[in-house]
């Protein structure tokens, strides 16, 4: 299973708030069909395909610039582990386990 952390930042746009365009890119993602978490940072992305997963990235990274922004700054973080199949909720849980939770 393949998990990414996505940060896209919009520059150049006229304001400070970003929400129209993380909806965007989440919408983007949808399209997609891969599986995602919103966070207050960034996006957790999972998917067993690096093809679905590096188009995913495109599209969202595309969806920003469709909403007006002039430059775009796209922050990719990957685990791919082919080892083991462990989702994202499974390496979160099995750290809770660890401290007790």
């Amino acid at each position: 299973m393949i998990s990414a952390e996505l940060t896209i930042v919009p520059v150049g746009t006229c304001g400070t708030s970003i929400s129209k365009y993380v909806a965007a890119a989440m919408s983007a993602l949808d399209k997609k069909g891969v599986k995602y978490e919103i966070t207050g940072m960034g996006t957790l992305i999972e998917t067993d395909d690096p093809e679905k997963l590096f188009s995913a990235i495109r599209a969202a990274h595309e969806s920003i610039f469709k909403e007006g922004a002039k430059r775009v700054e796209t922050h990719v973080k990957i685990d791919d582990r082919r080892d083991v199949d462990k989702t994202m909720e499974e390496k979160v849980g099995s750290v809770e386990q660890r401290i007790g939770k």
